[in-house]
């Protein structure tokens, strides 16, 4: 019943966005991703990586046989694109056969599989299919954001980052600094995060097949509820980024040409307008709050798992940084909005209690606060940064700690060994 109620409000809620892509002349998420069945995909190593994701549900005979017939497929389409001359100018020259092959198991799944073992295998589906759609959405989102939200609180967020000193300003010169290497690494760091986030799912969902079960609690769960409410946000505080606001990829509709190299004048913050092209996706910093979901996640994998996790994070704050894509206020309010998220998400499995909705309620308040703060005080902010950037440093760690100390709560405890009882002694 839960799956089914899932699966009709995800499907009703893409029709939504399909609808309104089409108001603005383009296709949605929907559309772009039938397309994807024959030409060339815009989400090539996603495809595989939901493909990788569906496949929990499966034996490893089963495994090995969905990739080879998912590389067979890609190797006929390249060829037979080759033989057409069709050049792959717009999109990968893979991925199709790994959609054919999710495809595939769905038809099986309804057609020769009954009961139990039909549930899970479309419950796998389900996974691999909302990775991918959750990426269609998050495109079309973008788009509805740069046209229904002309003006933009750039300003506003410039200016209370004065608090922190500026930081994606100091790491965008360091990130110069390391020249092509630095900025192609931390590049391809920022744009594969979603594989990063299905290797750490890989993990905890790699008994499903045995089991014949899922987890109570898993990473996909938290990613798509992060990406589900984050463009909602989107929408009340739009905010297009330092490189935008501030730098040369703003065109004319930049403030000026100032990022990295001259930090923000502190004037009067207003709102500005801005392009109908570029999104308006950095409050919160979403690329953070997966980051920081995959770090947590991690921690109870192996050792190699907990140092991936933790290196995709930092790179991930770097790039974010760096690349001019997010203030440093944004970082903080994407960990915040992570933790509550993770706190809600966990609490539903666990069972709420008093402590699961304080930390929620808490998470949620601290948020806000963050927000309104940026809005409205951003010049007060600017003006005694030894007094707000501490504050804000201290606002997210009450949060990760309440989170830690929670949920550290709700683990198992290991029951003490039973020590044997005495023997009565011979006489």
């Amino acid at each position: 019943m839960l799956w089914a109620a899932a699966a009709v409000v995800s499907l009703g809620f893409l029709v939504a966005l399909e609808i309104a892509a089409r108001h603005y002349g383009l296709p949605g998420p929907i559309v772009t991703q039938a397309q994807e069945v024959i030409v060339a995909p815009q989400s090539g190593f996603l495809l595989y990586a939901s493909m990788g994701l569906m496949m929990v549900v499966l034996t490893w005979r089963q495994r090995f046989i969905a990739l080879g017939v998912a590389v067979g497929i890609d190797l006929i389409i390249l060829l037979v694109r080759w033989a057409a001359d069709a050049e792959v100018t717009d999109g990968h020259p893979f991925g199709n056969g790994a959609l054919w092959v999710i495809l595939g198991v769905t038809v099986i799944a309804i057609t020769r599989r009954t009961g139990g073992e039909r549930l899970l295998l479309l419950k796998g589906v389900g996974l691999g299919l909302l990775l991918v759609a959750g990426r269609k959405t998050g495109d079309t989102w973008l788009l509805i954001t740069s046209k229904t939200r002309p003006l933009v609180l750039d300003q506003y967020t410039a200016t209370a980052d004065h608090a922190l000193g500026n930081p994606s300003w100091l790491v965008g010169r360091l990130v110069e600094a390391t020249g092509p290497i630095g900025d192609r690494f931390l590049d391809s760091v920022y744009t594969q995060l979603p594989v990063a986030a299905v290797l750490v799912a890989m993990y905890q969902l790699r008994n499903v097949a045995s089991e014949r079960r899922f987890p109570s609690h898993h990473l996909v769960r938290t990613f798509l509820v992060i990406g589900l409410l984050g463009p909602a946000i989107y929408m009340i505080f739009p905010v297009v980024g330092p490189i935008f606001a501030y730098g040369a990829d703003g065109g004319h509709w930049a403030v000026a040409n100032l990022w990295p190299d001259t930090p923000p004048p502190l004037n009067a913050p207003q709102h500005m307008p801005f392009d109908e092209i570029t999104p308006r996706n950095c409050m919160p910093s979403l690329h953070t709050a997966w980051a920081t979901a995959i770090f947590i996640h991690s921690r109870k994998g192996p050792r190699a798992l907990q140092y991936a996790g933790a290196f995709w994070l930092i790179a991930t704050l770097a790039a974010t940084l760096g690349f001019g894509y997010h203030y440093g206020v944004d970082i903080i309010a994407g960990v915040v909005f992570t933790l509550t998220i993770e706190a809600a998400t966990r609490s539903l499995a666990h069972g709420w209690d008093r402590s699961g909705i304080q930390l929620v309620s808490y998470g949620a308040v601290v948020f806000t606060a963050l927000l309104v703060s940026y809005r409205y005080l951003p010049t007060e902010m600017a003006d005694h940064p030894w007094v707000f950037g501490p504050l804000l440093i201290l606002a997210m760690a009450s949060v990760i700690y309440g989170y830690v100390r929670t949920t550290g709560r709700w683990e198992p405890k290991a029951a003490p060994a039973r020590q044997p009882e005495p023997q009565p002694e011979l006489v």
